[in-house]
Order: structure tokens, then C-alpha cells, then sequence
């Protein structure tokens, strides 16, 4: 992952708030403030945990590649989709989560409408073009109630926002680099994937789009 820390002043958009649900926003460049602080924090935690690729319940190999940090990170093979406290490659427990993100989680939950959110699970995904993630719901937490805060970098991508059935029609909402989209409440449990991410180079990631999200995954 190429984490050059380049100033980025001419990729910056004026930081705006859109809404996409009853309880569900785009904080459009949010991030940006803070990006020259999360590259070497994500950099430090993948030295740790690299990205892999993992296999799905049915067999399928995901297209983007996937870590975790925090006391909690989100996993996948023939057993099933769950958290774990440990990495599996190695059996440890995943890397701390840098304070600089968990912040920024926070601070945008609060700016959502959801007040003291205590991520405990960041899940850092990595799609080159190409790459996709196919409609899903978030739900093997344990806490329902607390918001997801997922976070953009890189390339730009399509993002699929539904409803709380599969074959609802979703939304197209394309996002940035340094947009932060959060939902909760009633939206919690809606759909949502991201289209095949086309060719490009960003200037400040290269060929490819980082995306982390965090929530609250353990018991309180």
C-alpha cells in the first residue's frame, strides 16, 4: 500500500453534510483535515496485519483485500462471517486502533446525530480496480444501536445504498477522497455495497481505494 504523504491541498472539497436516510449522512470531505495523520496510523497497523483476501461461506474469494485493527476484527471462511478477537493468520490479537482513527469515528458519529459512539472494530478494506463489494447488511454485532462510520480514501467509488430488504432499489452515491458516510437508527440494517471500482490513479494512494469502517462489534 503506498502511503506517500502528499499535499493533497488541490484533491480538498469544501466539507458539507448530505442526507441519505432518515439517519444516514455523507460528510463530504470530513477526512481531509486528518488524512496526513491516518496514512502512517494505517500504515503502522498493516505492517502488522497485511491485507488479505478472504473466502466467503460459499466458497468465493473476495475481490478486495481486507484487515482489521481494534479489539475486534471481522473475518470470513467456509465456517461462516463473524469477529474475532484474534487475527487467524497468526493468532494474535489484531493491532491496537490508532487513536487518530477511533477520533475521527467519533467525531463523525457525533456530527451524524449519534452521540458517544465507542467503535471497538475497524474493518480496512483495500480495492484495486476492479474490485467490488456485493449488497450486505452489517449485522454480526452485537450492538445494533451503534452507528457504522465508514471512511474514504483513494480512489473514488459508486456507493450502493438500499433498503432493508435485498431487492430494494438503492441509491448511487459517489464517493470521494476524505468523505465519511455514517448511518444508524432506523437505517442500520439497510443494504449497502460498493460497484466495481474503475481504473484510476490517485494521487495521493495510486491505484486503489482504501476504505475502513468501524463499529461497535463486542458486547458493552
Amino acid at each position: 500500500m503506498t502511503l506517500d504523504l502528499f499535499a493533497d491541498q488541490d484533491l480538498r472539497q469544501p466539507e458539507r453534510h448530505e442526507r441519505i436516510g432518515e439517519q444516514s449522512w455523507v460528510l463530504r470531505g470530513f477526512a481531509l483535515p486528518r488524512v496526513e495523520q491516518l496514512l502512517p496510523a494505517l500504515r503502522q497497523v498493516l505492517r502488522q496485519a497485511p491485507f488479505r483476501q478472504m473466502v466467503t461461506p460459499g466458497g468465493f474469494t473476495m475481490s478486495a483485500s481486507l484487515s482489521s485493527c481494534g479489539d475486534w476484527g471481522w473475518t470470513t471462511d467456509r465456517d461462516g462471517y463473524r469477529y474475532s478477537a484474534t487475527d487467524p493468520h497468526n493468532g494474535q490479537p489484531w493491532p491496537t486502533m490508532p487513536e487518530v482513527i477511533r477520533q475521527l469515528a467519533v467525531d463523525a458519529a457525533e456530527a451524524a446525530g449519534f452521540a458517544d459512539f465507542v467503535p471497538d472494530a475497524c474493518l480496512i478494506n483495500r480495492y484495486v480496480p476492479g474490485a467490488k463489494m456485493s449488497l450486505h447488511q452489517d449485522r454480526n454485532e452485537h450492538d445494533l444501536t451503534a452507528p457504522v462510520v465508514s471512511v474514504s480514501l483513494g480512489l473514488p467509488a459508486m456507493f450502493l445504498f438500499g433498503g432493508h430488504e435485498r431487492a430494494d432499489r438503492s441509491l448511487r452515491i459517489p464517493l470521494q477522497h476524505g468523505d465519511v458516510v455514517v448511518w444508524g437508527g432506523v437505517d442500520r440494517l439497510r443494504f449497502h455495497g460498493i460497484l466495481p471500482v474503475k481504473d484510476g490513479h490517485h494521487p495521493v494512494l495510486g491505484a486503489q481505494r482504501i476504505n475502513f469502517t468501524l463499529r461497535r462489534a463486542g458486547p458493552r
